[in-house]
């Protein structure tokens, strides 16, 4: 075997990590979060959360909703999405039921928490083809600024 699990080959750590690896490509996340950040799958609505060095931008994944019916609120460095989505299923009777209803319906929320170098006060929203975007500016402190060097000068 090994002499000690110090000399390991490769490392006994990333052993570890490339055992995790075959286990999540051989059985899946089974419904789990894929990072710290993430909620379970089924939240409502989908979400992909990126930056960039001048915005923090944020794509929910809605489809069928009325972009007059969405709430888009920051709050103390939380974003919250907010809203309802309506059925379309007919209403049940004798002479009709659904025997599957797999589309998510009913009011729903997501929070999001927010960096701090970001401006609260500079929030876009835009609604097209099921796609929310929701772009948050980063404060202006908080980006790089060039600094131009004067030729002549001695120190």
């Amino acid at each position: 075997m090994y002499e000690s699990l110090l000399t390991f080959p490769g490392g006994l750590f990333e052993e570890f990590d490339r055992l995790q690896r075959d286990m999540t490509r051989a059985f899946g996340t089974l419904g789990l979060p894929s990072s710290i950040r993430a909620v379970a799958q089924g939240a409502f609505p989908a979400i992909n959360i990126g930056s960039t060095p001048t915005a923090v931008e944020v794509y929910a994944f809605a489809p069928g909703l009325d972009p007059k019916k969405i709430d888009v609120t920051v709050d103390r460095g939380v974003l919250s999405i907010s809203g309802e989505r309506a059925t379309f299923l007919p209403e049940t009777d004798k002479q009709r039921s659904a025997y599957a209803t797999e589309r998510f319906t009913g009011e729903f929320r997501r929070a999001v928490s927010l960096p701090e170098d970001v401006d609260p006060k500079r929030v876009s929203a835009s609604y097209r083809d099921g796609l929310l975007r929701i772009s948050v500016a980063r404060q202006e402190a908080s980006q790089p600024k060039r600094i131009e060097i004067q030729e002549g000068e001695r120190p």
